[in-house]
C-alpha cells in the first residue's frame, strides 16, 4: 500500500470539501477535492484515490449515480456523506455501491474513524503503525518515513536510524552510546563528535519543517522524544 493514502472529495460546498480536506490533511492523508461536477470520472481518474467521500446532492448528476458510474472500474471504498436522513437514501447509497453513510451535520473526528475502519477492512491498513507527535506530524516504524501534512521530510539513512531509536524508546532517554551503537550496526562508523553533528543537523531540519522542538537533551544522559 502507499505510504501515504489518497482521498478524493467529492462535495460541490466548497467550505465543507475545504474543512474536510484541511482537517484530513493534519492527520497524515493527500486529499483531492472534485473541482469538475460534470466530469467526476476524469477527477477521480486523476487523482487515483484510496477512499471516496460522496455528496449525494451534486449539480448535473446526484451521488448515487457517480457511484454507480465508479463501481464500474473501481472497488474503492464509498462513504456517502449527506444532509438527506431518510433510510430509503441510505438504502439507495448501499444498492448503487457504497460503503457506508455519514448523515451532515457530522463531527471530523466521526468521520476520521469511518474513513479508518474502512481503510483496514479494505487494504488490511494498520493505522496504529503511525506514530503521532502532533496532528500535523507522524512517524511510520517500517518504512522510517516522518510525515508532515501527509508529505515525507527527506531524511538521510543515518537521520532516519537516529530518529527510530529515539521513536523506539519513546519518551525514554537514549545514551549517546547506544545512537552510536545503532549507527555502526549499519557498518557505519560514527564517532562523537559525529554524532554531534548529525543530531544537531536533525534537530535543524525538524525545526524548520514543523516549526518545534521534536528531540530534546537530557544533560548528561542522552536524548529523547515525548
Amino acid at each position: 500500500m502507499d505510504t501515504i493514502t489518497n482521498i478524493l472529495i467529492i462535495e460541490d460546498d466548497k467550505t465543507l470539501s475545504c474543512e474536510i480536506q484541511e482537517f484530513l490533511q493534519r492527520w497524515g492523508y493527500h486529499a483531492d477535492r472534485a473541482r469538475h461536477f460534470d466530469q467526476i470520472l476524469s477527477d477521480f481518474s486523476a487523482s487515483r484515490p484510496r477512499l471516496v467521500l460522496m455528496d449525494i446532492n451534486l449539480p448535473y448528476y446526484d451521488g448515487f449515480y457517480w457511484c454507480s458510474r465508479i463501481r464500474e472500474i473501481s472497488d474503492v471504498p464509498i462513504i456517502f456523506i449527506s444532509s438527506r436522513s431518510d433510510d430509503r437514501d441510505k438504502i439507495m447509497g448501499i444498492a448503487q455501491g457504497g460503503d457506508d453513510y455519514v448523515e451532515k451535520p457530522f463531527h471530523l473526528e466521526l468521520l476520521r474513524a469511518k474513513i479508518e475502519a474502512i481503510l483496514r477492512r479494505t487494504y488490511q491498513y494498520r493505522v496504529r503503525d503511525r506514530l503521532y507527535l502532533s496532528p500535523e506530524l507522524c512517524f511510520e516504524p517500517d518504512s522510517a518515513a516522518l510525515l508532515l501534512h501527509g508529505r515525507e521530510l527527506e531524511l538521510t539513512r543515518s537521520e532516519k536510524k537516529i530518529f527510530s531509536r529515539l521513536m523506539d524508546s519513546r519518551p525514554e532517554v537514549v545514551s549517546r552510546e547506544d545512537l552510536m551503537m545503532e549507527l555502526w550496526s549499519t557498518d557505519e562508523y560514527v564517532s562523537d563528535g559525529t554524532l554531534t553533528t548529525l543530531i544537531s543537523r536533525l534537530r535543524s531540519k525538524l525545526k524548520s519543517s514543523c516549526g518545534q522542538e521534536v528531540i530534546h537533551t537530557k544533560k548528561g544522559l542522552g536524548y529523547f522524544i515525548e
